[in-house]
């Protein structure tokens, strides 16, 4: 089991539909936000995500490769992670806070670790054991991912992001997509869906 505190406090944002139906979001990369590519560049593209959402997983593991090569490599897009969390939400916030533990460089690494190791975390429910499998690979020591975990003002900066996400961009579920300002997609998105919306907002 992963610890009670984490399971406390992701209690607090408890109740989350992971499939979103929603409307608005603002998609504005804010404090504490995890981004890649250049911040000026014309296109912003900012996806809401949990750690513990298969379909985020899907989109990381067939989509974003080839996303990430087409227009954020090639300093087309500036891409904003947006973290939130869905059931179990207690694997989702300790996903999230051992990617911020490793280490800004490794941040994206870690996640999508996370997402290529989600399906046997599922089958398994072995959560904590994966993870720390996971912590380690990136250069984490057990004692490290426990007290990254369990720590309270990173849990705290965690809930005020996603409530942020909840209150302020209305949004309800994972993944959702918001293309310079404009929300296009909930739930699975195919990378034509992102070619017509960053088409769109090139122009």
């Amino acid at each position: 089991m992963l610890s009670r505190r984490l399971l406390i406090a992701a209690v607090a944002v408890a109740g989350l539909s992971l499939a979103g139906c929603n409307k608005g979001g603002k998609g504005a990369a804010g404090e504490g936000d995890m981004s890649l590519g250049p911040a000026d560049a014309k296109v912003q593209v900012v996806e809401y995500a949990s750690a513990s959402c298969s379909h985020c997983a899907r989109f990381n593991n067939t989509v974003f490769p080839e996303f990430k090569a087409k227009y954020i490599d090639t300093g087309k897009v500036h891409y904003t992670l947006k973290e939130f969390l869905t059931p179990p939400e207690e694997v989702a916030a300790a996903g999230f806070l051992m990617a911020r533990c490793a280490g800004k460089d490794k941040y994206f690494t870690v996640l999508d670790a996370i997402y290529k190791n989600q399906a046997e975390m599922f089958q398994t429910q072995d959560y904590r054991g994966v993870l720390l499998r996971i912590a380690q690979s990136a250069g984490m020591t057990e004692d490290q991912f426990n007290k990254c975990v369990s720590d309270p003002e990173a849990l705290k900066a965690l809930n005020a992001r996603v409530q942020r996400a909840i209150k302020d961009d209305k949004i309800s579920g994972t993944p959702t997509f918001v293309v310079n300002g404009k929300q296009i997609a909930t739930g699975e998105v195919s990378l034509a869906q992102l070619d017509a919306a960053i088409a769109a907002a090139s122009k």
